[in-house]
C-alpha cells in the first residue's frame, strides 16, 4: 500500500515537473534567438520555483489539483515573470526560496519548535546571495527597488503594469477568488505562524536596502506563502458544503467588484485625448473579462453547494480550467512585454 501511495505522489510530482517545464518552454521558445548563453537559466528557474511550491504546499494541500496550481501561481505568476527582466540568478534565487522551506515544513510534531529556526533559512539565503554578489562585483538587481505605491498600482490590474514595464506584485485574476478563499481558512484555522511570515517578507520589501538586500527580492517570501493560501483556497472551493456559500457568495461579489472597477478604468481610458489611452482601456477590459470569468466560476460553485451538489469533478473541471486560462493569458502577455 505505501509502496503503491509512493509511486502515486512520483508520478503526480513527474506529472507536474513535465507540465510547467512544457509551459516554461513554450513562453519563452519566441525568445530563444534573443537569449545570452545565462538567459537559458531562466526558464529553469520558474520551472524549478513552480515544482518547489508544489512539492512545500503538499504538506497543507492534499488535492494534486490544488497543488498544481499553487506552484503555478508561484512560478508563472506575475511577480516571478517579472524578475526574469533582471539577471538570471535573480530568478533562481526566487526559484530556491520553495525549497529553503522544506525543512521547516517537514518537522514532525515531536520536533516542531524546530521549525522556527528552520523557517530564516530562506531569508539568511538571500542575505548570503547578496553579499556573495557582492564579492564578485555582481549586481543582479538594484538595490534601491523596493515596493512603494508605483508598484501597487498593478495590484488591480496586472496587464496594464506588465504593459509599462514595472516590478509587479500582483496576482492573476481569476486565482484572487481562490487566494480570498484561502485567506478565510487561513484565518479561522488560525495560522498564524503563516501570517507572520507573510507580514515579515512584505514589511522587509517596503524597507531600504539592509546588508545590500534588494528589498523587492523578500517579497518573494510572502508570495511564496499566498500561492500556497491560493492552492488551499482552490481546494477549498472545490470541497464547500452548504454552510460555505456565504463565503463564496462574498468571492462572487469581490470579484465582480473588481470587474466593474477595471471597466470603469477603460472607459476612462478611453475617452481619453486623441485615442492615447486606447491601448490601455483594451487593457482594463481584458483583465475585467478575466475577473467575470472568476464570478462565473465562484457562481457555479455557489449554485452547487446551495443545492448541496458534490460532483467535486465538476467543480474541480471549472475551477481549473478558469485558472488555467487566466494563467496562459496572462503569463504570455507578461513575458512578451519584458522581453
Amino acid at each position: 500500500m505505501n509502496c503503491n501511495s509512493s509511486k502515486t505522489r512520483l508520478v503526480k510530482l513527474i506529472s507536474a515537473a513535465g507540465i510547467y517545464g512544457c509551459f516554461a518552454v513554450y513562453l519563452f521558445v519566441p525568445h530563444f534567438k534573443r537569449f545570452d548563453t545565462i538567459q537559458y537559466l531562466l526558464p529553469f528557474s520558474i520551472c524549478l520555483g513552480c515544482l518547489g511550491c508544489y512539492v512545500l504546499s503538499r504538506r497543507w494541500i492534499g488535492a494534486f489539483a490544488g497543488s498544481f496550481f499553487a506552484g503555478a501561481v508561484y512560478g508563472f505568476g506575475p511577480f516571478a515573470l517579472s524578475l526574469a527582466k533582471f539577471h538570471p540568478t535573480v530568478s533562481f534565487l526566487a526559484a530556491a526560496i520553495p525549497w529553503l522551506f522544506l525543512p521547516a515544513a517537514a518537522m514532525k510534531r515531536k520536533l516542531r519548535w524546530l521549525s522556527i529556526p528552520l523557517s530564516a533559512l530562506p531569508f539568511l539565503a538571500i542575505i548570503l546571495f547578496f553579499q556573495a554578489a557582492k564579492q564578485y562585483r555582481l549586481f543582479p538587481i538594484p538595490t534601491q527597488l523596493k515596493l512603494n505605491s508605483g508598484n501597487l498600482s498593478g495590484l488591480l490590474a496586472p496587464l496594464v503594469m506588465a504593459d509599462r514595464s514595472i516590478i509587479l506584485v500582483s496576482f492573476y485574476h481569476v486565482p484572487i477568488a481562490a487566494l480570498v478563499m484561502g485567506f478565510t481558512m487561513l484565518f479561522k484555522a488560525r495560522r498564524f505562524g503563516i501570517i507572520i511570515i507573510i507580514t515579515a517578507g512584505t514589511i522587509l520589501a517596503l524597507c531600504n536596502s539592509i546588508l545590500d538586500v534588494s528589498p523587492i527580492i523578500w517579497l518573494a517570501v510572502a508570495v511564496l506563502c499566498c500561492s500556497i493560501i491560493t492552492g488551499a483556497g482552490t481546494q477549498g472551493l472545490a470541497l464547500a458544503g452548504y454552510n460555505d456559500r456565504k463565503w463564496i457568495l462574498a468571492i462572487i461579489i469581490t470579484m465582480g467588484t473588481l470587474a466593474i472597477v477595471t471597466l470603469l478604468f477603460a472607459t476612462k481610458y478611453f475617452e481619453a485625448f486623441a485615442g492615447l489611452g486606447k491601448e490601455a482601456a483594451k487593457l482594463f477590459t481584458e483583465s475585467a473579462k478575466l475577473y467575470i470569468l472568476g464570478a462565473i466560476a465562484a457562481a457555479i460553485i455557489f449554485f452547487m453547494t446551495r443545492a448541496k451538489t458534490r460532483a467535486a469533478y465538476l467543480r474541480w473541471a471549472v475551477l481549473c480550467s478558469a485558472m488555467a486560462v487566466d494563467i496562459f493569458l496572462s503569463a504570455r502577455f507578461v513575458i512578451d512585454r519584458f522581453f
